[in-house]
């Protein structure tokens, strides 16, 4: 049995053992690093021809062309050599043959022409077998791409010498069909012979395979019809190709052909539709742009990726709508063409339920169908602007008269395109279909409310759109209204809003209308009142109501003020009853209705005092509500603008009326300040007030001549003086004292001057200098006073 020791023993021959290691490795490390320093030596020392050894090397001489540890590394590998190599003798070699071609050829006969032809092409697409064979496949690649640009020359050559009466456009789709066929039957002919075949020739050929038939319809002069079903044709064998072989660069090939020259088609196709002017030529647009849609179809039913699917998907849809829609847009007035491409794009939905369909084709539908509805939406969308915004022209012409129908505006009518008719039927028609076809519960109720929404804008459109009159206009916007907003969500009040704007300013036309409509949105929107917005709107609605009472009563705008001031106290006592946020909303309008009202009576000075106490008395108010406490300082400034406006009646230039209003009520809120808090610095609680009426008056007094403002003002800040210092307050005591002795010092300044003028020039100086000596001598004593005054103040609050 193995003796296992006790763990302190154990202990110690681990660290031992690791003791060795680390010692090891020590060693390992110096060896290495002196190795190192032995192959920099030998790399830097040129060795002799011959040297069996470097000097100092550990190890052999580097074998010619072995890359070494400092050899500098090769930037190209060794197939991309050989690669460009034999791309530039291809290269070279088919210049060669071009240039012998167009130079030379007239210098042989007719004989020597065919055989020089025929041996070097037979030569060039013979050579790629044995190469083949033996596994040289880039170099059978590069002589068998020189063999296919001799077949060209050679149909070139034909050309020129033998059929050189024939049209250059009907040899040239000849020629690039014989050159597919000859290209693709020598790639697959290799396959067979050599075992893997050649890159090259299948894809030429498929790239050749491009242009006989649109060759072939520009040189039998065919019709733009004719060259797009060349296109379209093209296309179509190319997305054959794509989708069943397998190779790689074929299919790339096949595609890149396919998306353009499919692309072109369907460019050509929709400008051949969209200028057709009959039946007969809108069908055979349509009959195209049906061919490529079913070619986008066909790809993406056997498309190897959903994406790919879904985008082809797409694409077909989009294609297959102009396509029906293309004869019946020629056949029907202009104003219905986007209703009849909407009916089309809709019928797309019909796929979904078609389980046979691939998921990302039917996806792909959908998406085409709501691309379609959503561009029949934005057309309507201009007009739908129009209607709600055309209404705003009657501020410039109010109560003129009710127009005849509401498509006139102020003293014009709005320029509705002649098409305007089908767009409350393209509204319609979406928002019918909406709701039917999203049933997702996430989705549905958004589906629902954007459905509604463009119901709603279809409803706004008919007034304008169908002329009609006036007052049905009116009944059907406020209607229409009362619906919205009973649904109570936020996107049909938000709808009912912005109606009722419309309303509103459509029936500024009449003075009736006005009065009815204000009256009816005021009572239709105060019904929701427990809402913000309805609640706001009700708010601003009377604003406005009262606004128009007053003018129909014939009253001045300045008057018409007071009518507009009860709808803040209407706010003021509105709002403690109603829920925090609606509450403040309300407060909000009530202020704005507030400045309305300041606003129209701006003009009369005495009006505008008595709307400026009004609103004061209305803060006053709203500020006895425990949580409007601050509301107080608004009262007081609007009492405080009230009397400054009042005095300016009344022309009143003494400054003291207009700083003692202020002055009274900062020192009575101070006094309650310090009431409730005795700790606040008599700064924060009387320097304001005091501040207020103490610094005009004292600038005012300065260049007063009179005795009798100074007299005041001395005596008031006297008194100012004497209760600071009887409370031991700072601010009065500063204030009032500093007020003071500028007052004498103002009041004495003439005597100091004429005493001054008696005196000696000399007598100042020496006076200065007494003091300053006096103040030298006493200096500590001085000091101590100074400090003595500090404390005292500062003991003071």
């Amino acid at each position: 049995m193995t003796q296992i020791p006790p763990p302190a023993e154990e202990l110690r021959l681990l660290d031992a053992e690791l003791s060795w290691l680390d010692a090891r490795r020590t060693q390992l490390l110096g060896r290495r690093a002196w190795l190192v320093a032995q192959l920099h030596r030998s790399a830097q020392v040129p060795q002799p021809p011959g040297a069996p050894f470097a000097p100092g090397s550990a190890s052999g001489p580097v074998a010619p062309g072995a890359a070494g540890p400092f050899a500098p590394r090769p930037e190209a590998s060794a197939p991309g050599v050989q690669n460009l190599l034999l791309l530039l003798g291809g290269a070279l070699l088919t210049v060669a043959a071009v240039a012998f071609t167009l130079v030379s050829w007239g210098d042989l006969g007719i004989a020597g022409r065919a055989v020089v032809l025929g041996v070097v092409t037979a030569a060039a697409l013979a050579v790629p077998v044995p190469l083949l064979r033996r596994g040289l496949r880039s170099t059978a690649e590069t002589v068998a791409g020189l063999g296919l640009a001799l077949t060209v020359l050679d149909a070139y050559a034909l050309h020129a010498v033998a059929l050189a009466d024939t049209d250059g456009t009907g040899y040239a789709a000849v020629a690039s069909a014989v050159l597919a066929a000859v290209w693709a039957a020598y790639g697959l002919g290799l396959a067979r012979v050599a075992g893997p075949g050649l890159r090259l020739p299948v894809p030429a050929a498929l790239g050749a395979a491009q242009l006989p038939l649109l060759l072939a319809a520009v040189a039998a002069d065919a019709l733009p019809y004719g060259i797009t079903t060349a296109l379209l044709v093209t296309a179509a064998l190319d997305t054959g190709v794509a989708l069943r072989v397998s190779g790689l660069t074929v299919r790339v090939v096949a595609a890149t052909g396919a998306y353009g020259l499919g692309g072109w088609g369907v460019l050509a196709a929709g400008w051949l539709s969209w200028t057709a002017t009959g039946p007969s030529a809108a069908a055979r647009a349509a009959a195209l742009l049906l061919f490529a849609a079913a070619i986008a179809l066909t790809a993406a039913w056997r498309a190897p990726t959903p994406g790919l699917a879904l985008g082809l998907a797409v694409a077909g849809g989009a294609l297959t709508v102009p396509a029906l829609a293309g004869v019946p847009r020629v056949v029907l007035p202009d104003s219905w063409a986007v209703p009849v491409h909407l009916v089309f794009g809709m019928a797309l939905l019909a796929a979904l339920r078609v389980p046979r369909i691939p998921a990302p084709v039917r996806e792909g539908l959908g998406w085409a169908s709501g691309g379609v509805q959503t561009l029949a939406v934005v057309w309507t969308l201009p007009m739908v602007a129009v209607a709600l915004a055309g209404p705003l022209g009657w501020v410039g012409s109010v109560w003129e008269g009710a127009p005849p129908h509401p498509g006139f505006v102020g003293s014009g009518e709005v320029p509705w395109p002649a098409d305007a008719v089908a767009a409350p039927v393209v509204l319609v028609m979406v928002a019918a279909l909406l709701p039917s076809v999203v049933r997702e519960a996430t989705w549905r109720p958004r589906a629902l409310e954007v459905g509604l929404g463009l119901g709603w804008a279809a409803v706004v459109l008919v007034p304008a759109v169908f002329e009609l009159p006036y007052a049905v206009a009116l009944v059907l916007l406020a209607v229409t209204t009362a619906a919205l907003s009973a649904l109570k969500r936020i996107v049909p009040v938000v709808l009912a809003v912005v109606t009722s704007v419309s309303l509103a300013f459509t029936s500024l036309a009449s003075e009736p209308a006005t009065l009815t409509v204000l009256a009816f949105l005021t009572a239709l929107f105060a019904l929701g009142a427990r809402r913000p917005l309805p609640a706001a709107v009700a708010l601003a609605y009377a604003t406005a109501f009262a606004g128009a009472a007053g003018a129909s009563l014939g009253l001045a705008s300045e008057w018409i003020a007071l009518p507009v001031l009860l709808v803040p106290v209407a706010a003021a006592l509105l709002a403690p009853r109603l829920p925090d946020a609606t509450g403040l909303a309300v407060e909000i309008t009530g202020g704005v209705a507030a400045l309305v009202a300041v606003a129209l009576a701006v003009t009369d000075v005495p009006v505008l005092a008595l709307v400026l106490a009004l609103c004061g008395v209305i803060a006053t108010g709203t500020a006895l509500r425990p949580d409007r406490r601050p509301a107080r300082y608004v009262a007081t400034a609007l009492f405080v603008l009230a009397a400054w406006v009042r005095l300016a009646g009344w022309e009143v230039t003494v400054p003291e009326a207009y700083t003692l209003p202020v002055s009274v009520p900062l020192l009575l809120f101070g006094l309650l300040l310090r009431h409730g808090d005795p700790r606040m610095s008599s700064w924060t609680a009387y320097a304001p007030g005091l501040s207020v009426t103490l610094v005009p008056s004292l600038v005012t007094a300065w260049d007063d001549t009179h005795w009798q403002r100074p007299l005041l003002l001395g005596t008031a800040a006297l008194a100012v003086t004497l209760v600071g210092a009887r409370h031991r307050l700072q601010a009065p005591l500063a204030l009032g004292g500093s007020v003071l002795v500028l007052v004498t010092l103002h009041e004495l300044a003439p005597y100091l001057v004429q005493v001054a003028g008696l005196m000696p020039r000399w007598v100042p100086p020496a006076l200065a200098g007494l003091v300053l000596l006096a103040l030298g001598a006493t200096y500590e004593q001085r000091l101590r006073n100074v400090r003595k005054v500090r404390d005292a103040l500062g003991r003071m609050d």
